[in-house]
């Protein structure tokens, strides 16, 4: 597990090293983000890449490419944080489900909803 948490991070390393621009007249370049196609992916980079910019914010002095480092990493806690953000928004409404069922007489509803709460709230689990 650590390997693949080691090449994943090298891999998203060397990819967000690569500038993008947007319009080839605009001054700033903008970097790829990891994507974060699903909550548990955008928990992990979200995770992973706060702790990169504590990492980088803990040495002595920051230099340009320390900023540079943190700039970049704030492009895949972006991506992330707006997936979180959605996919929590529609978990809410899971377990509004939850709460509903839990107070009918039906234990088949009430446990298709958490099942289906609990499968999505996983993601959140560290």
């Amino acid at each position: 597990m650590m390997m693949i948490r080691t090449l994943a991070a090298a891999a998203a390393l060397s990819l967000a090293a690569l500038p993008v621009a947007a319009d080839e007249d605009e001054a700033i370049d903008h970097y790829a983000a990891k994507d974060s196609e699903t909550l548990a992916e955008a928990v992990e980079n979200f995770v992973t890449y706060n702790d990169k910019v504590q990492e980088v914010l803990a040495r002595d002095e920051l230099t340009p490419a320390d900023m540079e480092e943190i700039h970049q990493y704030t492009y895949t806690i972006e991506t992330a944080l707006a997936k979180i953000n959605a996919e929590l928004g529609a978990l809410a409404v899971v377990l509004e489900e939850v709460h509903l069922a839990s107070e009918s007489d039906n234990p088949a509803r009430l446990r298709g909803a958490a099942e289906v709460y609990l499968e999505q709230a996983e993601a959140l689990d560290r």
